[in-house]
């Protein structure tokens, strides 16, 4: 199948995607597109939001319909790098025999990552890297496609291990989970509080996933936009003579050229999930937010006036 073809054919099964996941999601339509452009472009996701948003119905769905293999790991203070990955265990015939941790899934979501100390994070985010987990010498591949979904909880700090900014870049994107609207909310009380049972079939098998992915690095990019996406990263950084004022102002750190990188990638999908055969500025800004949002490290000016990233990112426009 020609590479126009496959497009055209993303794009009708994205919408029947779309439409499958609403019978279980109501409303959330910005963050579900963010999390299946995070997919699509082969990166991994953030989701940052408050307790009982349904992240974990969220991922579970979105899976479920893609037709992918889902383990939730519930990140704890005490967890180990071996509760993730794996161990080896002495058989009866007393051999040593690997059992596979949780970590051996298409679909991971990492719940509440920012609860367990640096070294199992450090574990996942190796794996998330290198698609592959390194026990007793021993190296073992993951399956792909293979796709991260971790979650932080913005309220509870205490007790916590926040990612360092190395480890937040290995994220493409970083996703804001916002409260339904009040109509959204009422559908929500609705369907959960009654009987009804609802079934998600699988529309995609994971082959047709890593196709998609690579048709998708295949579309190609005009120099003006690749251009457009290096010319943004670059008003992030504070000592950059591109730099604009609010970034001058309130930004300590600005992004990396990974940031770069995945703004094409993401601006790509964007394009050919909507039909495009090239993505333009339009795609680029449509998805900066949640690709710059955690690559953008503000200082204390910023915290005190209340400068949020989202309006950083707008002024680079």
């Amino acid at each position: 199948m020609s590479d126009v073809a496959t497009v055209e054919k993303l794009v009708l099964k994205y919408k029947a995607l779309k439409s499958e996941i609403s019978k279980v999601i109501i409303g959330q339509d910005e963050v579900i597109n963010q999390i299946l452009i995070s997919i699509f472009s082969g990166g991994h996701s953030l989701l940052i939001g408050v307790p009982g948003l349904a992240k974990t119905l969220m991922v579970n769905t979105v899976a479920q319909a893609l037709g992918l293999d889902f383990k939730r790991i519930q990140f704890t203070p005490d967890l180990m790098p071996s509760d993730i990955l794996g161990s080896e265990i002495l058989d009866e015939k007393r051999h040593f025999k690997f059992m596979k941790g949780p970590i051996f899934a298409n679909i991971i979501l990492a719940d509440e990552i920012n609860r367990t100390p640096p070294k199992t994070q450090a574990a996942l985010l190796e794996a998330m890297q290198e698609r592959s987990v390194t026990i007793a010498g021993h190296n073992y591949k993951l399956d792909l496609p293979y796709f991260v979904l971790a979650t932080q909880n913005p309220i509870e700090q205490e007790g916590t291990y926040p990612l360092p900014e190395a480890q937040l870049d290995r994220f493409m994107s970083a996703i804001n989970l916002d409260y339904p609207t009040f109509a959204e909310e009422v559908e929500v009380v609705k369907s959960t509080t009654s009987d009804k049972e609802v079934v998600v079939n699988p529309l995609f098998t994971a082959q047709e996933i890593i196709d998609f992915q690579q048709v998708i690095r295949r579309i190609p990019v005009a120099d003006n936009v690749v251009e457009y996406a290096v010319e943004m990263v670059n008003k992030t950084r504070p000592e950059s003579d591109s730099a604009t004022n609010l970034v001058k102002q309130y930004v300590d750190w600005g992004a990396g050229p990974r940031a770069s990188q995945n703004l094409i990638l993401a601006a790509k999908t964007h394009a050919a999930v909507q039909g495009k055969f090239s993505p333009d500025i339009e795609n680029v800004q449509a998805v900066a937010n949640s690709i710059l949002k955690h690559r953008i490290i503000k200082n204390y000016k910023a915290e005190a006036e209340g400068i949020t990233e989202e309006q950083i990112i707008k002024s680079l426009f």
